[in-house]
């Protein structure tokens, strides 16, 4: 019964899906149905980035996604935003009815590799830059997903 009324609440929400924007590979993490819970869920090569969102989003709905906007300290964009923008812009362009999202992501590096300390991963995983990617797009999209629910819970109070 519980599954049924899981599967009953889920039924018109989609995912959301982030992803951790590189030169040479993309960390991507997703919610689950009800978007409760952001995990991690594979690091693509850049290049094949638009085609497995295209693959992905055949098989499951995704209703946005969020991408990591690197930021200086002063909260300008970073030099890096370039090739992120154009990347961006082919994927929107091959998705459009996929709304896109940027989202701060200073610091997610460092919170991604001392999550993985905490987590007693050894080192010779620490050092796997995919792993880091992954873990990144998910504290982007756990912090978007924080970041929502504040807003709400303001929003709603008189």
């Amino acid at each position: 019964a519980l599954l049924s009324t899981y599967s009953y609440l889920c039924r018109d929400m989609g995912r959301l899906l982030s992803i951790d924007y590189g030169r040479k590979r993309c960390g991507i993490a997703v919610t689950d149905p009800m978007r409760i819970v952001a995990n991690g869920l594979t690091t693509v090569a850049t290049h094949q980035l638009v085609d497995f969102i295209v693959r992905y989003t055949s098989t499951e709905q995704v209703d946005a996604i969020i991408v990591g906007k690197p930021t200086t300290m002063r909260g300008e964009p970073s030099e890096s935003m370039r090739y992120i923008t154009a990347g961006i812009t082919h994927l929107q362009r091959t998705l459009p009815d996929i709304p896109v999202e940027f989202w701060d992501e200073r610091f997610t590096s460092v919170l991604a590799h001392r999550s993985m300390l905490d987590s007693g991963m050894k080192k010779s995983a620490r050092r796997d830059k995919g792993t880091v990617d992954e873990i990144s797009a998910t504290i982007i999209l756990n912090d978007y997903l924080q970041s929502r629910t504040i807003r709400e819970s303001h929003e709603k109070q008189p």
